[in-house]
């Protein structure tokens, strides 16, 4: 199991309506909105790098009012 976090920044006024639509995606486990450069943080999981953007980080990019994303890989010792 591979999980990241992914920092969304979305438009203006659309935080709150963007962390509960990418929290109900398949493979998110927390969506939460923040302050700071980036507006949504991100939990998701997959069975591996490949699937999990293949999937679940290319919805979280096509959701209407998303801007920009950037995928931290959880490091697991």
């Amino acid at each position: 199991m591979v999980e990241a976090y992914v920092l969304v920044q979305v438009d203006v006024g659309r935080a709150d309506e963007l962390a509960t639509a990418l929290g109900a995606l398949p493979g998110v486990s927390l969506s939460e909105h923040v302050t700071g450069p980036y507006d949504v943080v991100v939990r998701a999981g997959g069975e591996s790098l490949d699937s999990l953007v293949g999937s679940t980080v290319t919805a979280i990019q096509e959701q209407p009012g998303v801007v920009r994303t950037l995928t931290c890989p959880v490091v697991h010792p």
